[in-house]
C-alpha cells in the first residue's frame, strides 16, 4: 500500500493493527467526535482504502480524511450484525459525513401485540418486544379506514386489558359494549378460545401484509361449508367478511399482473437535495409508499444513497418481500440479501431491470420522487418567504417599508443609579434569538440618568455593528417614552443608522408607541398581534436587564473581611465561611485545618493577614 504522506502519525500506528474480520469502523476528529461510521466485511482492507494515494476520491471523502485523527473498530460475528450496529451508531452519533435520511414526520405503524389475545392498533413508537409492525402509513385517513375495516371484518378486542389465563379464570374483567354489539367475542370472560382468536389475528396479519388472495379463498370455502352444514347465520357472517375484504382489495391500485411481492426503490436528485421513494407492492397491488429526503447530497453517489435508504427501510419494517427492485446496483447487496432471508425465512432477490415492465415501475417511482422533490423546494421557498402573523401586523400598523424580521429592543436597569446596566434582546421572525442577546455594564453614566444611559448603550451597540459589518436590525425598539427615544435617535443619526433603520419607543403606562419627530403617540388595540409582539420584546429585554443587574448586585454585596485580603477571591472566601462558619473562626482555625480547606499558599496569606505568624 502506498500511503499518503499527509496521514497523521497516530493513523499510521493504527492501520496495521486493524482486524481483518467483519465489523464497523468509526473515524474521529481531533476532539474525539465521531465524524463517520461504516461497516465492512474485512475491516483492515476497507479502512486502508481511505488512505491509499492512488485511489480516486470525491471532495467529501478528501475533506473527511483530512479531519481523521483516530480510528476505532468493533468486530462482529457477521456482516449482518455489522449492518445493525452501524445503524445504531449512526442514530446515536449522527456523524457529519454519514448520509442522514429525513422523513417529513414520524409516520404511524399498525402494531399487533405479542399477547395471549393480541391487540391491533396504530402507534408511532416501535417497541421490539415480539410485537409485529406493519407500515409505516403516510396517509392518516387510509390508516383509520384500514383499522376500521379490520375491526368490522374480525371481532378483535379494542380494549387494553392485561388478559392472562389467571385473570380470565378468576373473572377479573367483564365484557364491554363491543361484545353486546358483536364487535368482540369476549376473550376477557373466556367466551372465545385462544386458537379461534389467533386465527382472526393471522387473517389480520395477512391483510396488512397484502396477502389477500389465499384469505379470500379460505373465507369462500368456509362459507360454502357452513351453508352446506345448515349453519346459515355463520355463513352470512363469513359472506359479509368476504364482501368487505373484496371492497378493500378493489380500492388498491394494480401495479403488476403476477402475485409477486415487491418493493421498488427510485431516486431523484438535484444539485443539493435528493429524494428516495419506495413503493410496496403485494400480490400485484400497491399497498403503501414512503419517501426519504437527503439534504446536502452533492458529494454522495446515487448508489450510496440507495444503499443507505434500503438498509434503513428494512431495519424499520417487518414486511420483507420476495423481490427488491433497484435502478442500480448497491454495495454489499449480497450481505443485505443474506440478512433479509434470515429474517423472513424465504428467498429474497435484488434485481436491477434495464427494460420491460419492471423498468416501467422504476420510472413511475422515479417520477413520483421528482414531484416530491419539487414540492420540497416549493415548500421551503414558501416557508422562507412566509411572514409570521405578528411581524406582518407590525409592518402594517407601523407602516414600515419592509417587514421587521430582525427586531432589537433595549432596556435599562438600576437601583437609584447603582449598578447601572442595559440589555439588548433580539427577535427574528417573532422568536427570540438568544445567541444575539447583549448586556452592557454602563461606564460613563453617573447617577440616575436614563437618557444618558440609553445614548451610551445605543452608541456602543451600533458602533460595534458598523465596525464588524454585521446585520443591522429591521426595527429598533427603545423601552421608554419620548426622552429615551430622542436620546437614542440622536446617536443613531450620528452613526448613520437612522433613518435607514426605523426606531420606536414604548411607554409602559398606556403602552403608547412613539415615533421620532411625531407629537402624537400610537395606541394599538390590546388584542393586536403587533402589540403583543412588541410587549414580548419589551418584557424579555426587561427580564434580561434585571437578571444582569441582580448578578452585579450580588457580587457587590458579598463582601467580608476575607475578600479584602489580597490573594483571596469570592469563591475562596465562600469556601472558608462554609467550612468554618465565620471570620472569627477562620482566625482561630489551626494551620492543619486551613491547609486541608484552601491549601498551604492561601493558609500562609490568611495567617500573615491576621498576624498569627
Amino acid at each position: 500500500m502506498t500511503e499518503n504522506e499527509t496521514i497523521k502519525p497516530r493513523i499510521k500506528e493504527i492501520l496495521p493493527n486493524v482486524p481483518t474480520k467483519p465489523g464497523i469502523y468509526q473515524f474521529k476528529n481531533d476532539k474525539g467526535v465521531v465524524i463517520y461510521v461504516g461497516k465492512a466485511k474485512n475491516l483492515r482492507n476497507r479502512v486502508m482504502q481511505y488512505f491509499q494515494q492512488s485511489k480516486p476520491r470525491d471532495a467529501k471523502t478528501v475533506a473527511m480524511i483530512s479531519k481523521i485523527c483516530d480510528v476505532e473498530t468493533i468486530v462482529t460475528d457477521s456482516e449482518a450484525e455489522a449492518l445493525l450496529l452501524e445503524n445504531n451508531l449512526i442514530k446515536e452519533f449522527k456523524p457529519r459525513y454519514n448520509i442522514l435520511l429525513k422523513d417529513d414526520k414520524s409516520y404511524p405503524y399498525i402494531r399487533i401485540t405479542k399477547e395471549q389475545f393480541p391487540r391491533v392498533f396504530a402507534t408511532r413508537r416501535v417497541i421490539r418486544d415480539g410485537s409485529k409492525y406493519f407500515g409505516p402509513y403516510t396517509d392518516g385517513r387510509y390508516l383509520n379506514y384500514l383499522l376500521e375495516t379490520l375491526r368490522t371484518m374480525f371481532p378483535i378486542r379494542s380494549c387494553d386489558l392485561p388478559l392472562t389465563e389467571q385473570s380470565i379464570e378468576n373473572k377479573k374483567f367483564k365484557v364491554c359494549l363491543d361484545y353486546h354489539i358483536k364487535r368482540c367475542e369476549g376473550p376477557c370472560e373466556g367466551f372465545v378460545l385462544q386458537l379461534h382468536y389467533t386465527q382472526h389475528i393471522k387473517n389480520v396479519a395477512s391483510i396488512l401484509s397484502g396477502q389477500t388472495r389465499e384469505l379470500e379463498r379460505n373465507l369462500e370455502n368456509e362459507m360454502m361449508k357452513a351453508a352446506e352444514g345448515l349453519r346459515f347465520e355463520y355463513a352470512a357472517e363469513l359472506r359479509n367478511r368476504l364482501k368487505i375484504l373484496k371492497e378493500y382489495v378493489a380500492k388498491q391500485k394494480i401495479m403488476t399482473t403476477d402475485d409477486m411481492n415487491r418493493d421498488i426503490f427510485a431516486l431523484s436528485r438535484d444539485d443539493e437535495d435528493a429524494c428516495v421513494l419506495v413503493f410496496n407492492v403485494r400480490e400485484g397491488k400497491m399497498i403503501g409508499k414512503r419517501h426519504f429526503y437527503i439534504a446536502n447530497s452533492m458529494e454522495q453517489t446515487e448508489s450510496e444513497i440507495l444503499r443507505q435508504t434500503v438498509e434503513k427501510w428494512y431495519l424499520d419494517t417487518d414486511m420483507i418481500p420476495e423481490e427488491i427492485i433497484l435502478e442500480e446496483d448497491i454495495e454489499s447487496a449480497d450481505t443485505l440479501v443474506t440478512w433479509l432471508e434470515s429474517r423472513s425465512g424465504a428467498k429474497v432477490e435484488i434485481t436491477i431491470p434495464k427494460i420491460g415492465d419492471k423498468r416501467k415501475l422504476i420510472n413511475l417511482a422515479k417520477t413520483n420522487a421528482e414531484f416530491l422533490l419539487r414540492d420540497l423546494h416549493l415548500h421551503r421557498a414558501a416557508k422562507e418567504n412566509a411572514l409570521p402573523r405578528g411581524v406582518a401586523a407590525l409592518q402594517r400598523d407601523l407602516r414600515l417599508t419592509k417587514p421587521p424580521r430582525r427586531i432589537e429592543c433595549f432596556d435599562n436597569s438600576h437601583i437609584q443609579g447603582s449598578d447601572y446596566v442595559s440589555s439588548m434582546v433580539c427577535f427574528i421572525d417573532g422568536k427570540p434569538k438568544k445567541n444575539d442577546y447583549r448586556r452592557f455594564k454602563l461606564k460613563a453614566v453617573h447617577g440616575n440618568d436614563d437618557f444618558a444611559a440609553m445614548r451610551e448603550v445605543v452608541e456602543r451597540r451600533y458602533s460595534r455593528v458598523l465596525e464588524e459589518k454585521t446585520d443591522l436590525a429591521d426595527l429598533i425598539i427603545i423601552d421608554g417614552g419620548k426622552g429615551q427615544l430622542s436620546a437614542a435617535v440622536d446617536i443613531l443619526q450620528e452613526l448613520g443608522v437612522y433613518p435607514k433603520v426605523p426606531v420606536i419607543g414604548l411607554a409602559k403606562r398606556l403602552e403608547e408607541i412613539f415615533i421620532p419627530h411625531q407629537s402624537e403617540s400610537i395606541l394599538l388595540p390590546k388584542t393586536s398581534t403587533a402589540l403583543r409582539l412588541i410587549q414580548s420584546l419589551r418584557d424579555e429585554a426587561h427580564r434580561f436587564a434585571i437578571e444582569y443587574h441582580r448578578t452585579l448586585r450580588d457580587k457587590r454585596t458579598f463582601q467580608t473581611e476575607l475578600t479584602t485580603i489580597d490573594g483571596i477571591g469570592e469563591k475562596t472566601a465562600q469556601k472558608l465561611l462554609i467550612t468554618f462558619g465565620s471570620v472569627e473562626r477562620v482566625k482561630k482555625a489551626d494551620r492543619e485545618d486551613l491547609e486541608k480547606t484552601v491549601g498551604i499558599k492561601i493558609t500562609d496569606i490568611i495567617r500573615k493577614h491576621f498576624r498569627l505568624e
